[in-house]
């Protein structure tokens, strides 16, 4: 069987050692190369190309968003950024994803030996699920403020829809989740249902996410804190590192954000978030599940089915990581099957169908 061949950029040395080590410590992986900058890097895998490039993005001579975009446009490839774990890290990882990097793994500033070590076995995960990754399944409109609708440019100024939604849009996604969430929410007019999604991402990235989509979306798009309100026209976003559940109070609905162990290794779970719709909302719930490695999700989805509520799983061509939509519909938890660009219009008419 032929080895996933795995280039690293990043201008620490200390980083290149260790990502190498822990990398070759896989058997079905190989470290074909190590770089200080893009520059280097390019000279390098010209010779021999890799399946994989895990990649930092503050370096000298050429950052790595600017290497992103020459890669993305000449010669897609699946990308895992390794990122700090910083408000600035954050937000250019986030901007990094949108361009269509496959997943993030994190770095703290002091320890790095120690912390990479501890979280060898989620990083070799990454890195195999970005191996299988279909980069360019998910195109992804340039959206600029300039070129956004007028009353979307104004949303800031608008009125906030305060109607509690009797109908909420459960949504879980993982890996190459970021650009298939962007292509649906820009595409909801301010009276959606009200929806909350968990995310796979780390403490930290959530918050930026979401203020990258609540610049893009009409509809109002936030981190979520314990006790926001569920509503037309809001999208909910499981913070990094909490889980997040849906409660009922009287007729509205709002969130539980809360601590506890990872849920089928995550934290944000799923399958958490999917169980707590269905014992609330039951048949007034749908619930979708998308692009995303491992199984999270399946359960709590089949959940949601078995109590009445619409189910559906995006289809294999349209993601990036068929694993979470197929491990759903193998547990029977689906009820439909759509590609990314029907999850929108189906969204909006689910409420009225159902």
């Amino acid at each position: 069987m032929r080895k996933i061949s795995v280039f690293v950029i990043d201008d620490s040395a200390v980083v290149r050692q260790v990502l190498t080590h822990v990398l070759e410590q896989d058997p079905g992986i190989e470290v074909v190369g190590t770089a200080m900058d893009p520059i280097a890097a390019q000279q390098k895998m010209a010779r021999r190309w890799p399946d994989v490039i895990v990649l930092d993005i503050e370096m000298p001579r050429m950052d790595g968003l600017t290497f992103l975009k020459q890669v993305m446009s000449e010669r897609p490839t699946p990308v895992v950024i390794c990122s700090t774990l910083t408000e600035r890290g954050a937000q250019v990882t986030v901007d990094a994803l949108a361009l269509g990097a496959v997943s993030i793994v994190t770095k703290p500033r002091i320890g790095l030996r120690d912390f990479l070590r501890a979280s060898a076995n989620e990083f070799l995960r990454e890195v195999k699920a970005a191996a299988t990754a279909r980069v360019g399944a998910v195109t992804v409109p340039n959206r600029s403020k300039q070129s956004r609708p007028q009353h979307a440019r104004t949303k800031a100024t608008a009125p906030r829809l305060t109607k509690t939604t009797d109908r909420v849009v459960a949504i879980g996604t993982s890996t190459g989740g970021t650009r298939a969430l962007e292509a649906i929410l820009c595409e909801l007019p301010i009276d959606s249902p009200g929806i909350v999604v968990v995310q796979h991402m780390p403490e930290r990235f959530t918050a930026a996410f979401a203020r990258r989509l609540d610049q893009l979306c009409e509809c109002e798009v936030k981190e979520a804190v314990d006790g926001d309100r569920v509503q037309a026209g809001r999208v909910l976003i499981a913070p990094g590192g909490r889980h997040m559940q849906l409660r009922l109070s009287g007729a509205r609905y709002h969130v539980r954000v809360s601590d506890g162990p990872p849920v089928n290794r995550h934290r944000p779970s799923v399958d958490v978030l999917f169980r707590s719709v269905a014992a609330v909302a039951g048949q007034n719930a749908l619930g979708i599940i998308m692009t995303g490695m491992g199984n999270d999700g399946a359960l709590g989805l089949r959940a949601m089915r078995d109590a009445g509520a619409a189910t559906i799983g995006q289809d294999e061509a349209t993601c990036v990581v068929y694993g979470m939509p197929k491990a759903a519909l193998e547990a029977g938890a689906v009820e439909q099957v759509l590609p990314l660009a029907a999850l929108a219009d189906e969204i909006m008419r689910w409420p009225n169908a159902h």
